[in-house]
C-alpha cells in the first residue's frame, strides 16, 4: 500500500474567462505535469475531498461531511455528467471507521456532485470513470461551519483506513485558496434566493445557464477592479501552502472561521479540502511536497495552486 497526494484549485471559469494566453499556458503546463505525476503513480483508488456549490447539498439537509457510496456528476459548467465509478466497499469501510473514531460522517447512497469534485478528475484522468473513486463532500460555504480542525480529524480517520487497504491510493483535495466569488449566503438572501438554497437541487437548463452566466459576469467585473468583491490575498495563500508543506496543521486549522474569511474571503474555507487531504497522507507517515505552483488569477476569482506530495521514502 502507498498513498500519494495531488491538491489543486478548481475553477468553473476555465475556458470561459481565461487569463492572458501565456498565463493559461503556464497553468496548462502545471496541470500536465501533475497529470504525469498521477499517471506515474498509477492509482488503484482515488479519494476526492471536494466542496459543493449548492448543486448537490442544500439547506434542506446540510451535513458538515458526507461520503458517497454512489455518486453522479450534475454536469455544471460543461463538466461531464453521469454516474461515477464509486468503490462502495472502500466508502463503507471509511464510513464505519470514521464513525467509530468520533467523526460525524454522513452517508449518501445517491450523492450529486458538481465541478468541485469532478473537475480535478478531468485534470488528471482521461475520463471521470477511469479509476474507482470515493467522493467525500466537505461543507465549505453553507454557514454555520464547524471549526476547520474537524477537517483534519476527518482526514486522519480516512488515512487510517487507507493504510490497510493494500492499494495505491491517490488523495485529491479540490478547492481554492483565497477567493470570495458571489456565492449566495442564506442569512443575506432574498426570499427567492433562500428558496433556491433550500430546494433547487435540479434546476432547469435555463436556470443553470443564468446562474453560470452571472458567475462569469462577476469574474469579469472582479478582474476589471470592482470593489464589490474581496481581493485575492497571495500572502495568506503562501501561509497556507507553507503550513501544509511543513505539516504544520495547527498554523491554519487552529484558527477561527473569522480568520479564514478576513484573510482569504468566504470561499477560502475550501482550504478544508486540502487540510483533510494532507491529514490523510500524514496518517501514513511523514511526507514531502514534490511540486508546488501558485499564481493569483483574478480572471478565475482564485488564488490558484496545484501541489503534489508523496510519503518520505516513496519514489518521486
Amino acid at each position: 500500500m502507498t498513498v500519494a497526494l495531488c491538491a489543486t484549485s478548481h475553477t468553473p471559469l476555465l475556458g470561459k474567462n481565461d487569463p492572458r494566453p501565456e498565463v493559461r499556458a503556464e497553468v496548462d503546463g502545471v496541470l500536465a505535469r501533475a497529470r504525469a505525476f498521477v499517471e506515474d503513480f498509477d492509482p488503484e483508488l482515488v479519494v476526492v475531498y471536494g466542496p459543493d456549490h449548492y448543486n448537490g447539498f442544500l439547506y434542506d439537509m446540510m451535513p458538515s461531511f458526507c461520503i458517497g457510496a454512489e455518486a453522479t456528476s450534475v454536469g455544471d459548467y460543461g463538466m461531464p455528467a453521469g454516474p461515477l465509478d464509486v468503490d462502495r466497499k472502500a466508502a463503507r469501510a471509511i464510513l464505519e471507521h470514521a464513525m467509530s473514531s468520533g467523526v460525524d460522517l454522513a452517508l449518501s447512497e445517491d450523492m450529486h456532485v458538481d465541478h468541485g469534485i469532478v473537475q480535478p478528475l478531468t485534470f488528471f484522468f482521461p475520463s471521470i470513470t477511469s479509476v474507482p473513486i470515493v467522493p467525500i463532500f466537505i461543507n465549505c460555504v453553507a454557514e454555520p461551519l464547524g471549526p476547520a480542525v474537524r477537517a483534519r480529524r476527518l482526514g486522519t480517520a480516512v488515512g487510517e483506513v487507507l493504510r490497510d487497504l493494500g492499494k495505491r491510493v491517490l488523495v485529491i483535495g479540490s478547492g481554492g485558496l483565497s477567493h470570495d466569488p458571489p456565492v449566495p449566503r442564506f442569512e443575506e438572501g432574498t426570499p427567492e434566493v433562500i428558496e433556491r438554497l433550500k430546494h433547487l437541487r435540479n434546476p432547469t437548463p435555463e436556470q443553470r445557464a443564468a446562474r453560470e452566466s452571472n458567475t462569469i459576469t462577476a469574474a469579469k467585473e472582479f478582474y476589471e477592479g470592482s470593489t464589490k468583491y474581496r481581493p485575492l490575498n497571495p500572502a495568506w495563500d503562501k501561509v497556507v501552502l507553507d503550513a501544509l508543506e511543513a505539516g504544520d496543521f495547527d498554523r491554519i486549522d487552529g484558527q477561527s472561521n473569522d480568520w479564514f474569511v478576513e484573510e482569504g474571503g468566504h470561499s477560502s474555507h475550501e482550504v478544508r479540502t486540502w487540510i483533510a487531504a494532507f491529514a490523510t497522507l500524514a496518517a501514513s507517515g511523514d511526507y514531502t511536497m514534490t511540486s508546488r505552483y501558485y499564481r493569483a488569477i483574478p480572471e478565475w476569482f482564485a488564488g490558484f495552486a496545484t501541489v503534489t506530495a508523496v510519503l518520505d521514502g516513496a519514489a518521486a
